[in-house]
């Protein structure tokens, strides 16, 4: 960790230690413990909550931005939670203490994209980067078990790397591929619309080979978020860049057993109604249904990963974070502050919990 690195950490864990929410003053057990996710209230300040599937905070740590997704260690009692792009941190938080342990930085010349992956032993970690002085996208690898130990960099092909995950095999990572050039001293300008090349990219972890490239059926189909099934099929949205009054499909499927891709085609209401645009991808573990948040069209779209047939569009107010429950349900978390259940089959969101914190875009299982 950066001497500034360092500072930060020390201001934010004398913050987080006056925060007045902590696990130890929560009277919830680490067991009702759900998702982390990035928060902002009212004031706009910025957090990082652990809450249950209830909506109940069992901790809140302040940071000094906003963040966006990230990961559980599947070695130790920390988790992830990375900087929104173009953040340049990733926070270590230790899930027994409620607390911030570290504050790992890019490193000079890069930013992240705000998404991260570990290795199933946690040894390795693998974030998304932008290395902004040529503006090409890269997977940074860091030794998780030798403190956050930066290792090398793997070339994606391109620009833009966003969402990636860990291939069930445990040897290969899939990455979305946004394509679109950024760099920090314009903020979250987009800089090559008319040049931007998208791509859905499986990458060998160790050797950082890519081993498939599959692009959206148009340039301006940036691939942004997906998930994985154990049984390896990825479903992928997309973010469309282009004229608002097009509407090309927003949801791919790769299945990386036989290597097909494909882009699921909705009914045209539907496809409107997704608003060119969407946040987050859930795969059920335990069925056979994804859901892809829209939260321009205030919908949550259900399939079947494994045919890709579309099931049913859900309304949800700005929905963002998605995430899968044990009893085949999914949770959703709006920006408006509400968390929402839905289900397969069913046509009305339930309300789980309102609060006055806007949710970001991406609830991290813990």
């Amino acid at each position: 960790m950066q001497r500034r690195g360092f500072i930060q950490f020390s201001l934010l864990g004398i913050a987080a230690a006056c925060s007045p929410l902590s696990f130890a003053d929560s009277d919830l057990r680490m067991s009702d413990l759900r998702f982390l996710s990035s928060v902002e209230n009212a004031m706009g300040e910025h957090f990082i909550v652990a809450a249950n599937s209830a909506g109940k905070q069992l901790f809140r740590i302040p940071v000094a931005e906003r963040c966006h997704s990230g990961c559980l260690s599947p070695s130790t009692v920390q988790a992830v939670i990375m900087s929104r792009r173009p953040g340049e941190n990733l926070y270590l938080i230790n899930m027994l203490g409620g607390t911030l342990d570290a504050v790992v930085e890019a490193g000079e010349d890069f930013h992240f994209y705000g998404h991260g992956v570990f290795s199933d032993d946690g040894s390795r970690f693998y974030a998304t980067a932008n290395h902004y002085p040529s503006g090409e996208g890269c997977i940074r690898v860091y030794a998780a078990d030798e403190g956050f130990r930066h290792l090398q960099d793997f070339s994606v092909g391109g620009m833009d790397p966003h969402e990636l995950r860990l291939h069930p095999d445990g040897q290969r990572l899939v990455v979305a591929l946004g394509g679109i050039k950024t760099h920090p001293d314009y903020g979250r300008i987009k800089l090559n619309l008319e040049s931007m090349q998208p791509a859905l990219v499986v990458m060998d972890r160790t050797s950082g080979e890519v081993l498939q490239r599959c692009e959206p059926s148009h340039h301006q189909l940036s691939c942004h978020h997906l998930d994985i099934s154990r049984d390896g099929i990825v479903i992928a949205g997309y973010q469309f860049e282009g004229p608002k009054w097009e509407t090309p499909p927003l949801i791919a499927r790769l299945d990386t057993g036989t290597g097909e891709f494909s882009e699921i085609t909705l009914p045209e209401h539907e496809q409107a109604n997704l608003g060119n645009y969407t946040a987050s991808v859930a795969v059920h573990l335990h069925s056979s249904v994804a859901a892809i948040t829209a939260p321009r069209g205030d919908s949550v779209m259900l399939l079947d990963y494994r045919s890709g047939r579309p099931l049913q569009l859900v309304s949800v107010p700005d929905p963002g974070g998605v995430l899968a429950e044990r009893d085949g349900s999914f949770v959703v978390s709006s920006g408006h502050g509400g968390l929402y259940r839905i289900r397969a089959g069913a046509t009305e969101p339930e309300l789980i919990s309102h609060d006055t914190l806007r949710w970001d875009n991406h609830l991290t299982r813990a």
